[in-house]
């Protein structure tokens, strides 16, 4: 089996399942800050997406001008409604993640967040189900996030150049990529990592294996997911 040196982990639909929370706050915070009470926002994309983009994509079908300076407000005013939203009581951590990610730091495995979330946003997610002792924060965690760019590979980029600051030169192909949509593959192979995909967002495990995934998982339950991680090495 592939032996991976540090692994990278997307937050919405791959460690927790908010039950649609951060759209709902989007929502709100765009229709705030853009002034616009109406506006269809159903075409609005979120899975695999990042917050900046979502942004950006939500500005426009409400026909309101982007600059960086009202996403910023956008993104504010989001982080300030999600607790609110995080509530709901269908919100769940999702099979198997307790256990992957405590095999993960057991073992002293290099492992950080790629999510397209914005940093705050992810913490609050992830405090959500009680995750959030599982990762770095400061300004000098290994990981990635929204607050980072709007395009995920870049977000790749990014958690892999500060891993390496970390832990000393990290080849792309020694990385992993989890997530659970064809995007978070995608941004994977643009860099040259490889992807496991779980099928516990929207898309099924036909869809991740069409998409190129190289490994594959339906939650991290999976005995060959854990074991995929727990043989992964410094």
């Amino acid at each position: 089996m592939k032996r991976y040196r540090f692994i990278l982990l997307d937050v919405d639909g791959t460690l927790v399942d908010c039950v649609g929370a951060g759209r709902r706050s989007l929502e709100r915070a765009l229709r705030e800050v853009c002034g616009r009470p109406g506006g269809d926002l159903a075409a609005f994309w979120l899975d695999g997406s990042t917050d900046r983009l979502i942004v950006r994509s939500g500005m426009k079908l409400l026909g309101h001008p982007f600059t960086e300076g009202n996403c910023d407000l956008v993104l504010t005013r989001y982080v300030g409604i999600l607790p609110q939203e995080l509530v709901d009581p269908g919100f769940r951590v999702l099979p198997g993640v307790v256990q992957a990610l405590e095999t993960l730091r057991r073992r002293s495995i290099p492992y950080g967040l790629c999510t397209g979330n914005v940093r705050l946003g992810a913490r609050l997610k992830l405090r959500r189900g009680a995750l959030d002792g599982y990762f770095e924060w400061g300004s000098s965690a290994v990981g990635s996030f929204a607050d980072d760019g709007e395009i995920r590979t870049r977000l790749v980029e990014v958690a892999l150049r500060r891993a390496t600051a970390r832990h000393g030169p990290i080849d792309p192909r020694e990385a992993l990529v989890v997530g659970d949509t064809p995007l978070d593959v995608a941004a994977a192979h643009g860099v040259g990592c490889a992807a496991l995909g779980v099928a516990t967002g929207r898309y099924r495990i036909e869809e991740l294996v069409a998409c190129g995934a190289e490994h594959v998982a339906s939650t991290f339950e999976d005995p060959a997911a854990l074991e995929l991680l727990a043989s992964s090495t410094v």
